[in-house]
């Protein structure tokens, strides 16, 4: 491609008020259509309007010029190597997003720090050592959709404006986990190599559709399980908040993950068992998860309040929450229309209890 050069025939011309105005004149643009603001203001979904809305399965092109707008013949090809709608769609990413930039909040400002009460010693060492593994985890559903984010054809805007409050969202989750682990006397605890391991599944994913079946519908899921049960077993009120506040972002995540996935394979049902497959390899380092002392025994004592009670209820406490991520896991595998019963890669004594305790690999 030939490098631009100024026009400055036009420059000459414009100083002297001869101005080009064909911007103006002879435009294809739909003038006239108006989106009108909803109750809550002017929504994504407001402004897909007329043929605006109209987002293409195969754009014909591969620029950042806006979907709608009139482009150049000779515009640069921006080198998008995702240029497929189904392969980053989901039919709930506009009001994702919306619900997204409504429900910031600040890892800052909206935890109540000055009320962390003093803990027992081996309670804030759990904790601390849960919101280390938090910590870690959470920076990987950032750095993937960032590695993903420039190769997505920016006819798909909404769904790279949705990834983009994704990444702004495990920032803060990082942020807040290692200020609790910081913030009390306890400090940070250990990082596991299967920890690493699952991580560095998600990041050498080779594309898109492999790496957000394992972040969004396996990896997010299981902490929005850990999150609900966080909740639950928080030593405090200022954890229940932090807990509360990343659940919400975390279910968006998921929803989307889910919705993605089932777009997808209601457009091309042969890409199943890719799918499949690329689960397998993710349940097998989870099951890993499960017998984990650094995973495991942090939820346990916060559970049971000290290590004695903990050490009489054993694995009880940790089953009840491996039982809920294994069904919440398998209900979205459900609703994304990728059943996974029957076929599970994890240990069949781990999935005593669940609906899949069946067909699993022993």
């Amino acid at each position: 491609m030939a490098q631009a050069s100024a026009d400055l025939d036009y420059a000459r011309k414009a100083r002297e008020g001869r101005f080009d105005w064909g911007w103006l004149r002879d435009t294809g643009s739909e003038w006239g259509v108006r989106a009108k603001p909803s109750r809550v203001g002017l929504t994504l979904r407001d402004i897909s309007v007329g043929t605006y809305g109209d987002v293409p399965d195969d754009p014909p092109r591969r620029t950042m010029a806006p979907r709608g707008a009139d482009v150049d013949p000779d515009v640069p090809d921006m080198g998008y190597t995702i240029n497929t709608k189904a392969e980053v769609w989901s039919d709930n990413v506009l009001d994702l997003y919306e619900e997204a930039v409504s429900r910031q909040w600040s890892a800052t400002r909206d935890i109540p720090w000055s009320e962390l009460p003093e803990l027992d010693p081996d309670i804030e060492h759990a904790m601390c050592q849960l919101c280390t593994v938090l910590s870690e985890v959470e920076m990987v559903a950032a750095d993937f959709p960032a590695k993903w984010l420039w190769q997505i054809n920016h006819d798909f805007v909404e769904a790279k404006m949705f990834l983009c409050t994704q990444v702004m969202d495990e920032a803060r989750h990082t942020e807040v986990f290692r200020k609790r682990a910081l913030a009390n006397g306890g400090g940070l605890g250990k990082a596991k190599a299967v920890v690493e391991q699952f991580l560095k599944l998600i990041l050498d994913a080779r594309s898109y559709d492999e790496g957000s079946a394992l972040m969004h519908l396996l990896g997010e899921g299981i902490v929005l399980s850990v999150f609900r049960a966080g909740e639950l077993i928080a030593p405090s009120p200022v954890e229940k908040r932090i807990f509360r506040l990343c659940m919400q972002d975390e279910a968006r995540h998921v929803a989307y993950g889910t919705m993605h996935l089932r777009y997808r394979l209601s457009r091309d049902p042969s890409l199943a068992e890719d799918f499949h497959a690329y689960l397998d390899q993710g349940e097998e380092i989870i099951s890993m998860l499960f017998t984990t002392p650094e995973v495991v025994e942090p939820v346990t004592l916060l559970l049971t309040g000290d290590v004695k009670a903990a050490e009489g209820l054993g694995l009880g406490g940790a089953d009840l929450l491996r039982t809920r991520v294994i069904e919440e896991y398998l209900q979205r595998c459900d609703h994304a229309g990728l059943p996974r019963r029957g076929r599970m890669r994890i240990p069949a004594e781990m999935l005593e209890g669940t609906t899949a305790a069946e067909g699993t690999v022993a």
